[in-house]
């Protein structure tokens, strides 16, 4: 979504999402924030490819903005965040993250939102940067590496040659896509440094990333609580298709957290 639309997403909306564009190196960070800064945040991260406006109507849900401040990014080589110039590394991209959080933590609890690429995302910034994270909620994760698909055309994608004939959204994804399995590789180590208390939601109708990647979840955070929520009909689309899980997710993991925060 362009600054144009973004702004008139938000023309009938009480609270309006602020568009926030800044350096760090030489990489571009783009998001869009809405809501008091006071009430726990959420940050959403897109899958690949995608954009901030993968998740633009959870930021227009007035009942949400009641209980949280929101927060959605364009990840590297995307949107606006240097658009076809992809970042493969999980671990940089993380710190990308951490920044974000950096800037807008204030002192409260912050819960972060991926769908498909952003799960492993999101738990690499719990792995790398427990202080940071009160809770994930990933939504049909690729986190698995024994369940990544063989893609025999995305090596030669990948290459100089071949990649610039491609958009540069599909370049940007085919080029994190193929390094995808050595990432998840890279973590499998990590995962009992996730503390933060988790919730997978999966569709059995998942046609682009296993189901199984549920359990693997289940199986790897040892150190917190693991919920699956996994629906029979339901396929990878989850934002657009079953928002309402969502959100459900996102009030339990904030009434969780409170209830907790007045018992210690």
């Amino acid at each position: 979504m362009s600054k144009s639309e973004i702004d008139a997403f938000f023309t009938d909306k009480k609270q309006k999402g602020k568009i926030v564009n800044y350096k760090e190196g030489f990489r571009i960070v783009n998001y869009v924030i809405v809501g008091d800064d006071q009430k726990p945040l959420i940050i959403f991260v897109h899958g690949s490819p995608g954009s901030l406006s993968a998740f633009i109507d959870f930021l227009g849900d007035s009942t949400l903005l009641q209980y949280a401040q929101l927060i959605s990014i364009d990840r590297p080589g995307f949107g606006y965040s240097n658009f076809g110039n992809a970042e493969p590394s999980l671990r940089k991209q993380a710190a990308l993250i951490k920044s974000i959080i950096n800037k807008n933590k204030n002192n409260r609890p912050v819960f972060l939102v991926g769908h498909s690429l952003g799960g492993p995302l999101i738990a690499r910034v719990a792995m790398d940067y427990p202080e940071l994270v009160a809770g994930l909620i990933m939504i049909a994760p690729s986190i698995d590496p024994k369940l990544e698909p063989y893609e025999w055309f995305r090596a030669p994608l990948a290459t100089p040659f071949f990649s610039w004939f491609l958009p540069r959204s599909f370049r940007a994804s085919n080029d994190e896509i193929y390094q995808l399995k050595p990432q998840l590789q890279e973590m499998l180590t990590l995962w009992p440094q996730v503390v933060a208390p988790t919730i997978v939601i999966q569709g059995k109708k998942d046609r682009l990333v296993s189901y199984e990647n549920a359990y693997f979840a289940k199986e790897k955070i040892v150190n917190a609580p693991v919920t699956l929520k996994m629906v029979e009909s339901m396929d990878h689309f989850v934002p657009w298709s079953n928002p309402e899980l969502i959100t459900s997710a996102i009030y339990e993991m904030i009434s969780e957290h409170s209830k907790t925060a007045k018992n210690k």
